[in-house]
């Protein structure tokens, strides 16, 4: 008999962060909008947010391709990178949360979600992972 090993715990948040990471960046990206209209915003920290966050949507979407195939596939590997890259994904919403040049009560909320939402993906991936092997 063949065990099914994948998690759909694990899968079911991977679906259901890909949904939440597009709502995410929409609202970033309007609020770093608002922000430069509304308050002095230096170009020379704008042009930097919104790099930061199209290199964290690039991220976030090879970290959930991965996730979800490794998880599928009942790989080590991808899944294992998955969790590499879920190290980049939390230190750029820490970046979003505390560092940018203006945060807002709104970019408390979605980050702290979205950083919620990565430590129990961590979690469930270990957990995969450990199962696979």
């Amino acid at each position: 008999t063949t065990s099914q090993l994948s998690s759909v715990p694990l899968q079911i948040l991977f679906y259901v962060n890909g949904f939440y990471y597009i709502f995410y960046f929409l609202a970033t990206l309007a609020m770093i909008i608002y922000k430069s209209q509304v308050f002095s915003y230096p170009d020379f920290f704008l042009a930097p947010d919104l790099a930061l966050l199209c290199i964290m949507a690039i991220l976030e979407a090879l970290r959930l391709y991965l996730g979800s195939k490794g998880n599928l596939t009942e790989e080590e590997a991808p899944l294992g990178l998955s969790l590499a890259l879920t190290v980049g994904s939390v230190i750029l919403s820490v970046y979003f949360l505390t560092w940018q040049t203006y945060v807002l009560r709104a970019d408390v909320v979605i980050n702290a979600l979205l950083l919620f939402t990565y430590g129990l993906e961590a979690v469930l991936q270990v957990l995969a992972i450990a199962a696979f092997v």
